[in-house]
């Protein structure tokens, strides 16, 4: 074989070598982001702070107006 037909065939393996390492990359390595996000204190904050104002707005009339009058300036 003269240097030109080697040259081209090596550069050919090469090439499909190459391409084969990145499929099979793809196939091992996970593209999607994990399933449940990462707890941080300010979620956490924000599900209290959404089960509070919820437990708040379920109360019965009497304790309501309790509260109403707990949170209004007294002057």
């Amino acid at each position: 074989m003269n240097d030109e037909k080697l040259k081209v065939v090596l550069a050919l393996l090469s090439g499909i070598i190459f391409s084969l390492v990145f499929i099979l990359l793809a196939f091992i390595l996970p593209i999607s982001s994990p399933k449940t996000p990462p707890k941080t204190m300010d979620s956490e904050l924000q599900k209290l702070s959404k089960a509070y104002k919820e437990s708040q707005k379920k109360l019965p009339p009497e304790q309501q107006k309790i509260l109403d009058k707990q949170k209004s300036p007294t002057k």
